[in-house]
């Protein structure tokens, strides 16, 4: 079994980056719902250092919006974000939500032929992280897809959180073990080719990360996959019960890519003693390149 190419973020140095990107556009585009303590930082550190007149490796700063009630909008504006309300984009397409949903219509909203997605509420941002992961995609054309990994010193290593230890994990070594090798599948940092994403499903939910690490190793094979080190990562932790509803995203996402006969009575409802259900986000949307108004869109530039 091959394993996922491993760099470290210090590998890539910025000028000879500079010189490999060409004509090539990279945006980079951070999901936000509610994040106003953190993302306004995450903007200003990318355009301070990776955005601005002397330095222009990211040509734009992509803020998803995803119906928040407080003030991420406008703080990450006053940075210098682009943002963008999810309701706003490919409304043709018919409503939906979750954080797949964000992510798919981020890739419709940017400019870049290079998309790299950062979660909007770490505490331990660096540009490193956009480096590290636009560095092996302009060293490597191969490369069609490139994932972070960390240290998370809450925990005491490299692993993941508790839902990829506890769910992520054990089910790709089940259905997917050629996947093994990938450090952290559910990471929300991240990057690949526009041309890739737009030929693959986006799970709406938290099952999005592990539906595109299936397809698109799937799509392209493991060996044009990659995998950096960007060091340590720090984040809110997410209270359990929210993360079970994560989980059951996940499952859905692994399921409906395995060879197991898809059930239409299996439910996407959390059910739990003594609470009230709640729905999982489990429905797909569909390859970009399937969808009349962004190919529209595309075409008129």
């Amino acid at each position: 079994m091959n394993d996922v190419t491993s760099y470290c973020a210090g590998s890539f140095p910025l000028d000879t980056m500079l010189a490999q990107k060409g004509d090539q556009l990279i945006s980079v585009c951070i999901p936000a719902r509610n994040e106003e303590a953190t993302v306004g930082t995450i903007v200003a550190s990318i355009r301070n250092h990776l955005a601005n007149d002397e330095v222009r490796l990211v040509d734009e700063i992509v803020v998803m919006d995803d119906r928040s009630t407080d003030t991420t909008a406008q703080t990450a504006r006053s940075q210098g974000a682009r943002v963008v309300a999810v309701d706003d984009v490919l409304a043709e397409a018919g409503p939906s939500r979750g954080k797949g949903n964000a992510l798919w219509k981020s890739v419709a909203a940017c400019c870049g032929d290079l998309i790299v997605w950062i979660d909007a509420d770490l505490t331990s941002f660096t540009p490193s992280c956009v480096t590290g992961l636009v560095g092996p995609l302009l060293a490597d054309p191969d490369v069609a897809m490139v994932k972070g990994y960390f240290e998370r010193p809450e925990i005491g290593g490299t692993s993941g959180g508790r839902t990829t230890e506890l769910m992520a994990r054990p089910l790709l070594a089940t259905l997917f073990p050629h996947l093994n090798s990938v450090r952290q599948p559910l990471g929300g940092e991240y990057a690949s080719r526009r041309r890739i994403l737009e030929q693959v499903r986006f799970n709406t939910g938290y099952g999005v990360e592990t539906g595109l690490l299936i397809d698109i190793a799937d799509l392209v094979g493991l060996d044009r996959l990659a995998q950096v080190d960007l060091g340590v990562r720090v984040h809110r932790n997410r209270p359990l019960d929210e993360l079970s509803v994560q989980a059951m995203e996940i499952l859905h996402a692994a399921l409906r890519r395995a060879d197991v006969g898809w059930r239409p009575d299996w439910s996407h409802h959390l059910l739990r003693p003594d609470l009230a259900p709640v729905e999982a986000q489990v429905d797909e949307r569909p390859p970009l390149n399937t969808v009349a108004a962004y190919l529209d869109q595309r075409a008129a530039g």
